[in-house]
């Protein structure tokens, strides 16, 4: 724990020098020159870092309790910022409100002397600490996945005030050090009224920027002008004790396994008992629930899947051949579909999904995570093959090793006293081969390939499009809301991915464009067509009917570099994931 908030201090320290801090610092600076003395620049730095540190974590929990826009605290905002700006160029102004406050400090007991400032100073940087979206790194990223999920624990908020502690020492340095620059230099200080009412006009000119969004315009520019700097700041980050350190902050465990013998070597990865299926929403193709205790006897397959992940309908087939043809021999396949978004939870969908793909073993809904949990599972798909004895022997993640999955599923029926003579099934392993882009999420929860930050902060924004990000990267245009699991397109919204791959796969919803929204799909330029349109493209344009995953570009095997483009032509449309093949 004391590695993980070591690096959290040093990610909020280097944080001054990111891009996206650099658009608050001419306040910083213009707050800190209206008073002498360190009380100013200290309630300035205090103020950022409480409002950022408690919103980091509660705004989550406080949007969905009290529901309104989390938007709104930005008008907040800019009338602080306002005022403190107006107190600024009016100096009677200022005058007045350092009296009030030093005669409120009075009345709760403080003594103030009038014009310390840093009450202030404190106002302004609660506001600033409100509008600042920092550069989210891995450590950061977590933390606000925690915070989106409702798992803030006593170590969450403290490596939250590792990181905040962080972001303070320099941001105090630089409010303190620029404020006596200018009051200590003979040619600067003759004139500090005028720089005061000059620097007062900056923060008015700040408070219409964040009004009208355009603060976020600035900051896409930056990101988008050093993009390598901004990665390359939070790069220690990704040191693999670090990585491990945030694996345990988000619950993930190490799970033991054991050497099997090594004629079985190939086959068996795992010797522990099984796991319960615990907190089921519904049961589905079977009439009643089912334990672990009830498949006693028997081979059992757990398949955890979600139907719109690609991985798992590549994996489909092979788990229905194989029910299909060892049922009769005590084998039983448990799909348990725990969804990745919020779509996914509605029943009716699952139940297409189970006659689209031919599934006719019982599938139980975990809407809740709880039999996900229980397994101490982390992957769609993920498989645990579990012998009569109720000891789960083998397991795999991802796709792939359908062959020695048969065979363990085979050898365990053997030992179970059935007679296995039939050929192992001939389904195609259509798992991609060599290296392509990764699973790419639009979302802020999982968001890690957005260009050329990584990530950025849930909310509404006006993004300015990068026409070349890097490879397996995507950067956004136009108006987007930035949500836990989705993105919704605004006004002008596009968005272009730089991808490696063979096909391409888009989870979309139509959300609040309604069925029908529409989506232009582009391949290096130019719409796409006959030769490398996916099945769901017709002349040009996705048609959003449902929830569901879309294919959109198909290279026919011809893997390759690519640009593709959307451009979304119904505001309200909701993007959650890439994947591809």
């Amino acid at each position: 724990m004391l590695v993980l908030l070591g690096f959290s201090f040093l990610a909020g320290l280097v944080t001054i020098l990111a891009p996206c801090i650099w658009p608050i610092l001419p306040i910083v600076l213009s707050s800190s020159v209206a008073s002498k003395g360190r009380k100013r620049p200290l309630g300035i730095t205090a103020g950022v870092m409480l409002s950022f540190g408690f919103f980091t974590l509660t705004l989550s929990y406080l949007v969905k309790e009290f529901h309104f826009d989390p938007d709104s605290l930005r008008i907040v905002a800019v009338i602080i910022i306002a005022f403190m700006g107006l107190t600024m160029v009016v100096p009677p102004l200022s005058w007045k409100v350092e009296g009030f406050i030093s005669r409120l400090s009075s009345f709760f007991g403080q003594r103030s002397k009038q014009g310390n400032g840093f009450g202030p100073g404190f106002l302004t940087g609660l506001s600033l600490g409100i509008v600042w979206s920092p550069c989210a790194g891995p450590i950061l990223a977590s933390i606000a996945a925690l915070a989106a999920t409702g798992k803030v624990t006593f170590a969450v908020v403290l490596v939250t005030v590792a990181y905040v502690v962080g972001v303070g020492v320099p941001l105090f340095l630089f409010a303190y050090g620029g404020q006596a620059v200018i009051t200590r230099t003979r040619s600067l200080s003759a004139h500090l009224g005028r720089i005061q009412q000059a620097f007062g006009v900056i923060m008015l000119l700040t408070a219409v920027a964040i009004y009208t969004n355009y603060d976020r315009y600035i900051e896409s520019k930056l990101l988008n002008a050093f993009p390598e700097f901004s990665t390359s700041l939070n790069g220690f980050e990704s040191d693999g004790a670090v990585m491990r350190q945030l694996d345990l902050l988000k619950g993930i465990k190490e799970v033991k396994y054991v050497d099997p013998p090594p004629a079985q070597k190939d086959l068996f990865n795992a010797d522990y008992k099984a796991p319960d299926f615990v907190g089921i929403t519904h049961w589905l193709n079977t009439d009643k629930p089912i334990s672990i205790k009830s498949l006693r006897g028997k081979v059992v397959l757990v398949d955890f899947w979600t139907y719109t992940c690609i991985n798992c309908i590549r994996t489909l087939p092979h788990v229905t051949a194989w029910y299909d043809k060892y049922k009769d021999k005590g084998f039983v396949v448990i799909g348990v579909h725990t969804p990745e978004f919020q779509f996914e939870h509605k029943t009716s969908n699952v139940l297409d999904a189970i006659k689209m793909y031919h599934i006719k073993y019982p599938v139980a809904q975990d809407n809740d995570y709880a039999t996900w949990n229980n397994y101490n599972n982390e992957y769609w798909p993920a498989e645990y093959l579990i012998d009569a004895n109720g000891m789960v022997r083998r397991t795999h993640f991802g796709e792939g090793e359908y062959r020695e999955m048969e065979m363990a599923i085979r050898e365990l029926l053997r030992q179970a006293g059935q007679s296995v003579t039939a050929p192992l099934t001939d389904v195609p392993n259509k798992t991609p081969d060599g290296n392509q882009s990764s699973e790419t999420y639009l979302g802020v929860y999982r968001m890690e390939y957005f260009y050329p930050s990584g990530s950025v902060n849930a909310g509404n924004r006006l993004f300015v499009l990068a026409k070349e990000p890097s490879l397996n990267s995507f950067s956004l245009g136009g108006h987007w809301d930035i949500r836990q699991h989705e993105a919704v397109s605004g006004k002008d919204a596009t968005l272009n991915y730089h991808f490696y791959a063979d096909k391409v796969f888009l989870v979309l919803r139509p959300g609040s464009a309604g069925a029908g929204a529409k989506v232009r799909v582009f391949l290096d330029g130019k719409p796409v067509d006959s030769a490398n349109a996916g099945s769901d493209v017709k002349d040009g344009v996705i048609t959003i009917d449902t929830a569901r995953l879309y294919n959109l570009i198909d290279l026919h095997g011809n893997k390759g570099n690519h640009l593709l483009r959307l451009e979304f032509e119904n505001p309200g449309t909701e993007a959650f994931a890439f994947t591809f093949g």
